[in-house]
């Protein structure tokens, strides 16, 4: 709204504007109800219709979402496709194989984005415990940073 510059032309710049638009960004973000967003695969699972209810097993094991059935012409095989969150498709094949008796075959691809449920900024919950292993694998300071961080100087 307002800002009180140095008189003496040659000490305004980015050094006295740059920290104050830092420290108001971050607090913007903190403010506005951040959320993570996760990649999700399109998984086509081809399946013998007897062998389909370790495939729906396995698929809400993993927070899968069924989008549509297709029945193969001619053959006893169903053509299943369902959202599969990237970070829950680690060892989805072996587990999908392993419920069906090795009859049921994946093949997945990059289909869209989603929003993690959760806030980041509250305590306990998931989306704030991935933000924490995340900041510690980059070696950032563990803990969240608070609005009042930014807020302390106004």
């Amino acid at each position: 709204m307002d800002a009180k510059l140095h008189n003496d032309s040659i000490h305004r710049g980015g050094g006295q504007i740059i920290p104050t638009a830092r420290r108001v960004m971050y607090a913007c973000q903190i403010k506005s109800e951040s959320r993570l967003l996760e990649p999700v695969f399109m998984a086509e699972i081809t399946c013998p219709t007897s062998n389909m209810s370790g495939c729906y097993k396995c698929l809400n094991q993993r927070r899968g979402e069924i989008v549509e059935e297709v029945e193969v012409q001619g053959s006893p095989l169903q053509l299943v496709k369902a959202y599969l969150p990237v970070a829950e498709s680690f060892g989805f094949t072996g587990d999908l194989r392993q419920k069906t008796g090795g009859k049921a075959f994946p093949q997945c691809s990059f289909h869209h984005w989603q929003e993690f449920g959760g806030d980041p900024f509250e305590e306990g919950s998931r989306a704030e415990t991935i933000c924490i292993a995340i900041r510690k694998r980059k070696g950032i300071n563990e803990n969240m940073p608070k609005f009042d961080k930014f807020n302390d100087k106004l």
